[in-house]
């Protein structure tokens, strides 16, 4: 017999605030965050924002190495190629602009989307790239020949992010339809369907083993599903607004997650309880990202500005 966990946050966890601690604080957006993702080896920091650019940051010292402007609306989605040489941008305008993360060139575009392209997402072998978009489609493209490789209408609703599981043989992708669809990348049919959120679904995250898959939403709750049975084996809740993202550690037993009227949870996935908790009402964090070597915190949020939290604050 399978059974569903509901876990809610209650007084065990730690009370924290970024007043008293030292931070770093990078400004050039102008608007709000809304993405960030680090390289692989943790020197660059991409981030995009309302404003309609994405920024490469070099990490070590905090300054800006690129400024992304191609896009007309604004910015969605900035995701690094597994291999760093290259970096994806997605925007409202709608399209997917391919940048060489060594010169700061733009080297190509992807059209095909009608509608605004709220996420993206490289396979593992950095072949294919996903994107999700308002248009209710989900596309696969030939990042070697610029095209299209399936183009998947399955949805009902606007989708906003997508994922592939560290094999690369399955895609999460989810939206407003409150539901995570399962793609079989092989045969590109979808092998099924998550139901279980009461609003529409935000973010994904695959632990590293791929036998768990992490989904946030608009119901502020955080589900856990073993993507093998789709079943639903959890339920985190301590967010009473949108779960916008989620940061999962390298060994898949804690994840961080952050939601829009400005509240981080560290979560424990071993014993699924939640560790700290951090309230800056003021910042709304919009977007977050985990540096690899797991020291640092990015955060974004509506004030344009990129605030990083030390990892080891959250463990105290």
């Amino acid at each position: 017999m399978k059974w569903l966990f509901t876990v809610t946050v209650a007084c065990w966890f730690t009370a924290l605030s970024l007043a008293d601690e030292p931070e770093f604080i990078w400004k050039g957006h102008t608007e709000t965050v809304t993405c960030l993702s680090f390289s692989k080896d943790g020197a660059l920091l991409a981030s995009g924002s309302k404003d309609g650019t994405v920024r490469i940051w070099e990490v070590t010292t905090g300054k800006t190495r690129f400024v992304f402007d191609g896009h007309k609306d604004m910015a969605t989605a900035a995701v690094f190629s597994p291999d760093g040489k290259m970096i994806a941008t997605a925007s409202h305008d709608p399209t997917i602009r391919l940048w060489d993360a060594a010169s700061g060139k733009e080297i190509g575009q992807l059209k095909g989307h009608e509608k605004d392209v709220r996420g993206l997402a490289f396979a593992p072998d950095g072949k294919c790239l996903a994107s999700a978009s308002a248009d209710h489609k989900l596309k696969l493209w030939n990042i070697a020949e610029r095209t299209v490789i399936a183009t998947v209408a399955e949805s009902d609703d606007a989708l906003n992010c997508v994922l592939f599981s560290p094999d690369g043989k399955t895609l999460a992708f989810a939206g407003w339809d409150k539901t995570v669809r399962l793609l079989d990348v092989a045969s590109r049919k979808v092998r099924a369907l998550l139901v279980g959120h009461t609003a529409f679904v935000r973010d994904l995250a695959f632990l590293p083993d791929g036998k768990q898959l992490l989904s946030s939403g608009r119901d502020g709750t955080i589900r856990i599903w073993e993507p093998e049975t789709a079943r639903a084996v959890a339920v985190l809740k301590g967010h009473d607004e949108v779960v916008r993202c989620l940061a999962l550690t390298k060994d898949g037993k804690q994840v961080i997650s952050a939601s829009r009227e400005g509240v981080l949870i560290l979560w424990d996935l071993v014993a699924r309880r939640p560790i700290s908790k951090l309230d800056e009402g003021k910042l709304g964090f919009v977007a977050i990202a985990l540096s690899p070597d797991e020291r640092l915190l990015a955060t974004g949020g509506i004030n344009g500005q990129i605030r990083f939290i030390r990892m080891a604050n959250l463990l105290k």
